[in-house]
């Protein structure tokens, strides 16, 4: 029987890291086990993990963490997962299907849902980004992505793992040195929380604004023009106008998404820090 290896990158997710392992506990396929590596968290979380492999590492970002877990995984598959997630039971088995099958090298799942739509910064998170009340990716999403959530470990170690220094965009990388895309699983149903205050707002914000821009300086430039105050403060008041159903928390969250992304932007830029 084929086995996997589940690695989890954790920074500072106390909050969400027990519920996370408890939905993997639960799956339908038993093959499996699960590497939790610590990148240099300063808050709860070690002691939230269990039921899992434990690594540490200095605070280095995602794909960092995630190289050093599949370095020590013995699975065949290695399966990548994120600690505010919560998985469905038939999970791992259907995302590994067309793998096992020898379909595909590897997969993703277009079945990712909000976990926590019930607060109002997780639902702003998703209308900022034009993405449907209760689900993380868009309807017309196609079946093919650069995203590997699974991925045999032998194709994975072919290519040295993930791009460290590639900031927010890490999980491309893979797909950019192999020269293919992950395929859609079918049924590999999972949730995932958004932000649900306005720190964690901020800090996933500058965290996702820390990637390569096209054009280069010239793009660099551009995107911070984007997310600057005034340019940022017109955008929000315009979209919560022309959008009646909006809340008025919109203006506030955006202005405060746009400062993340700034303040990342500027540390990736300059500072070449890469972590989130």
């Amino acid at each position: 029987m084929t086995k996997v290896s589940v690695i989890i990158p954790v920074y500072n997710e106390e909050k969400v890291i027990g519920e996370c392992l408890e939905s993997l506990v639960k799956q339908t396929f038993k093959n499996s086990e699960i590497i939790v590596v610590d990148d240099g968290s300063t808050d709860g979380s070690k002691a939230k993990i269990q039921n899992s492999r434990l690594f540490e590492q200095d605070h280095k970002g995602a794909g960092a963490a995630r190289n050093l877990g599949a370095k020590n995984a013995v699975g065949e598959i290695l399966v990548f997962v994120d600690a505010d997630m919560i998985f469905d039971g038939n999970f791992i088995k259907n995302l590994i299907a067309p793998i096992v099958d020898g379909r595909a090298i590897g997969t993703f799942s277009k079945d990712e849902y909000l976990a926590n739509s019930d607060n109002i910064w997780a639902r702003l998170w998703n209308i900022n980004r034009g993405l449907p009340a209760e689900k993380m990716i868009s309807e017309n999403y196609p079946d093919n992505q650069k995203v590997f959530r699974a991925i045999l470990k032998r194709k994975f170690d072919e290519v040295g793992g993930f791009d460290e220094k590639a900031g927010y965009t890490d999980d491309w990388s893979l797909s950019e040195k192999l020269g293919v895309e992950a395929i859609m699983a079918k049924g590999a149903k999972f949730y995932h929380k958004n932000p649900d205050n306005l720190k964690e707002v901020f800090v996933q914000s500058k965290w996702m604004a820390k990637r390569k821009y096209k054009l280069g300086v010239v793009g660099n430039g551009i995107a911070l023009l984007r997310v600057s105050l005034p340019v940022s403060i017109f955008i929000a008041i315009f979209k919560f106008f022309r959008r009646r159903r909006i809340s008025f928390h919109f203006i506030i969250f955006k202005i405060i998404s746009d400062m993340g992304q700034f303040v990342g932007i500027l540390e990736f830029w300059f500072l070449g820090r890469t972590s989130k």
